[in-house]
């Protein structure tokens, strides 16, 4: 089985973990390849415009499979510490790389634990969206190991130097309020109406032009590191790119002529 199903309806594509019975804890390498695969189909359909994430079951990602570790059969140690960074930079890297390189919008439904793994998974969505039971970890330490995963800079530009400090070095689980408050997710919502609450986000953002979306969540990412000189040179170059396409023009026809934009992706 799988470990990442894929469902596409209209422009919107939903990625689920598929392992609820290991609370979608990732195991091997192929499971990686799994993932990552499901996150650049969605990018390598031009039709699709937001990607929602999401775990099947109870659980969003319990992290890294703690049995596969011990035995060092999967996706962290193998008999020599080289061995163990390619294992890394072969399987979860590409997970992370997938993510923080797509061009498609990103949504995640953080459903019940978000734990080490997982939640630099869900962090390193674009938009995260958790069920009111949600709980999540950075929980490395707390079984003697780091974020293998570059989860120091995932959280660290997410909420800052200080919190990811804290979150880090403590291992603490903090719930979904305590993730709103400190901006790890931007609204907590009711478990059962999770997904759809996803869903409505995901049309949301699905309804505008295909490459003009894709032009403004690459400029977001390029902004989190970039000085201000070199994001208005990408800016400007973006923003000439825009203003050819088939959708600019009807964007601009359309709120003159007063009816909704029929938008194609051109």
């Amino acid at each position: 089985m799988t470990f990442a199903t894929y469902e596409k309806s209209g422009r919107v594509a939903t990625v689920t973990m598929n392992r609820p019975e290991s609370r979608n804890a990732i195991a091997t390498q192929q499971d990686c390849d799994d993932l990552a695969g499901a996150l650049w189909r969605a990018n390598d359909d031009a039709e699709i415009n937001a990607v929602i994430l999401t775990g099947a079951g109870k659980s969003f990602c319990a992290g890294g499979d703690l049995k596969a570790i011990r035995e060092r059969s999967g996706i962290g140690p193998r008999a020599t510490p080289d061995g163990t960074r390619a294992n890394y930079r072969r399987g979860v890297h590409s997970i992370i790389k997938a993510l923080a390189e797509i061009e498609v919008a990103t949504i995640a439904a953080i459903n019940g634990h978000a734990i080490g793994l997982g939640l630099d998974i869900g962090i390193l969505c674009d938009m995260r969206l958790a069920g009111a039971s949600a709980k999540m970890a950075s929980s490395f330490v707390k079984v003697g190991i780091i974020p293998g995963d570059g989860g120091a800079w995932i959280l660290t530009n997410a909420i800052g130097a200080s919190r990811a400090a804290e979150l880090v070095l403590t291992g603490d689980t903090i719930d979904a309020a305590e993730a709103e408050r400190i901006g790890l997710v931007s609204r907590v919502v009711p478990d059962e109406h999770l997904l759809e609450e996803a869903r409505k986000l995901a049309e949301r953002v699905a309804v505008n032009p295909p490459r003009t979306v894709r032009l403004a969540k690459r400029l977001l990412r390029e902004a989190q590191h970039g000085r201000l000189s070199d994001v208005l040179e990408l800016s400007a170059a973006f923003q000439a790119l825009a203003h050819e396409t088939a959708d600019h023009k009807e964007a601009v026809d359309a709120f003159t002529e007063k009816r909704a934009p029929k938008f194609t992706g051109a």
